[in-house]
């Protein structure tokens, strides 16, 4: 795989993979109706994930690229489960609740890495993270007041969930570090596309939506993968801390898409839930700073 040294080139190629990922909120937007498709859309995004990464480990590891899957373990089944009920529930969060409170709740995923990391992997937390994860917990807080209503309140629950479920992935990383990754998250595809296909055909759906509809939910798969690949290029360059930062574009570039009024969405957050944000970006802040501190990179091979 490409690996960039220089944080002069790594940082605009993390920057602009984040911005990838910023759009994804935008084309849900697009969509019709997709409260009514979710199993389409996961099956969908799942296959599409699926395909493009096990054509992208052939390009870079020639046709001996499928024996990474016998290398997968428990801990990669553990991980690519994990991030495929992100990847589901953040469908149920983002039709039930705005973008920017789904964001955000993602934004909360270093916290909820921290605690698992510390129940399951005994991974100590100093007082300086614990501080960064009760400012976290206020801000969620205060969102979870803004979304008293029914449907709102379950857009939230599934944004927690979804956040969870990516941590878990985090997680099972640190827990087994030579799991090969990006057959870890091809298997979160397949994860999706074969659950998706199992509650279509219980429940008598058709597999596929309409062709305007099928096309965004590909799309979307397309700049998830496309995003992770531009990431892992410029990762192994780049501290912690940065990386914490710059994955901040996407929950501000989600935010601002839906809410640019020229792209015809004209989404704009509860009071809450900016508030609730700013202590969130202010835990992240101050989160990133300790990292700093600590000099750790990160990178996902």
């Amino acid at each position: 795989m490409l690996e960039l040294r220089n944080p002069k080139l790594a940082v605009p190629i993390v920057l602009f993979a984040g911005i990838l990922w910023s759009f994804g909120p935008l084309v849900v937007r697009y969509m019709d109706s997709p409260n009514l498709v979710p199993w389409q859309y996961i099956f969908g995004r799942g296959l599409t994930i699926f395909i493009l990464l096990n054509l992208y480990l052939y390009f870079e590891e020639g046709k001996n690229f499928y024996k990474n899957y016998y290398k997968i373990g428990l801990s990669g089944i553990v991980g690519g489960s994990g991030l495929g009920v992100a990847m589901i529930t953040f469908i149920y969060s983002i039709t039930n609740t705005s973008a920017a409170v789904t964001l955000l709740c993602l934004a909360a995923m270093p916290f909820f890495t921290a605690l698992l990391a510390f129940l399951f992997l005994r991974e100590r937390i100093s007082l300086n993270v614990w501080i960064s994860i009760i400012i976290a917990s206020a801000g969620i807080l205060i969102m979870a007041i803004g979304n008293t209503g029914e449907k709102s309140l379950i857009g939230f629950v599934f944004g927690l969930t979804s956040s969870i479920g990516f941590s878990v992935f985090s997680v099972s990383l640190r827990w087994r570090k030579e799991t090969p990754k990006f057959t870890t998250v091809a298997f979160a595809g397949f994860f999706c596309f074969v659950f998706a296909s199992i509650m279509i055909l219980s429940t008598g759906q058709a597999f596929f939506a309409t062709s305007y509809n099928s096309s965004l939910f590909s799309l979307h798969g397309f700049l998830v993968c496309s995003g992770l690949i531009l990431y892992s290029i410029g990762s192994k360059a780049i501290p912690a801390a940065e990386l914490t930062l710059l994955s901040l574009t996407e929950v501000v570039g989600g935010i601002f898409w839906v809410w640019l009024p020229i792209l015809g969405i004209n989404e704009v957050p509860s009071t809450n839930t900016i508030i609730g944000g700013f202590f969130l970006f202010v835990s992240l802040f101050y989160y990133s700073l300790i990292m700093r501190w600590n000099k750790r990179y990160i990178a996902l091979n």
